[in-house]
């Protein structure tokens, strides 16, 4: 039900998505797909891995990177923007983390960063959050993803009442 509840909200409040994965390595539009009708809701989904793939695709800082790591909110939140930028998108998912059962570099196995991006008009606005998912790594992934698109509207009615963050 929550793709669906999605789908039906992206379609009423008119908006067309955009995706930036890394974790979840395109779950987010995977799932979409399933729900007829919905490939007209999506401008384009980004899979990228790499700090290379982020800075040259989605124009992540190198700094970004360097100052906060890959699994942050503040590279979700570059990565979100990225997506938006020269893009028909008004709306952005973005996801990097850890989907697995191992910690790196201090942060704990299943830390997943998301970010929330829309364009109204020429107003930018990013919502950004950080997760922890238990599991195997294809649960984590699909967990994650469902996470993103359910919290989609909860953070598209509060741009719209004008907050910012």
């Amino acid at each position: 039900m929550i793709v669906e509840g999605t789908v039906e909200y992206l379609k009423k409040q008119g908006l067309i998505l955009a995706t930036a994965e890394s974790c979840t390595a395109g779950r987010i539009v995977a799932l979409l797909a399933e729900i007829p009708g919905s490939g007209s809701l999506v401008e384009c989904g980004f899979v990228v891995y790499s700090p290379e793939a982020k800075q040259r695709l989605l124009g992540v800082s190198a700094k970004t990177i360097a100052d906060f790591n890959l699994t942050s909110v503040e590279v979700a939140g570059e990565m979100a923007m990225g997506a938006l930028r020269d893009s028909p998108a008004t709306v952005a998912i973005a996801t990097t983390g850890l989907c697995g059962n191992e910690d790196v570099d201090g942060i704990p196995a299943g830390t997943v960063c998301f970010a929330w991006g829309f364009v109204d008009a020429d107003r930018y606005c990013v919502f950004t959050r950080k997760h922890r998912f238990f599991g195997e790594r294809e649960t984590m992934q699909h967990d994650a993803a469902l996470y993103a698109l359910e919290h989609l509207p909860h953070f598209h009615q509060r741009m719209l009442a004008g907050q910012t963050a």
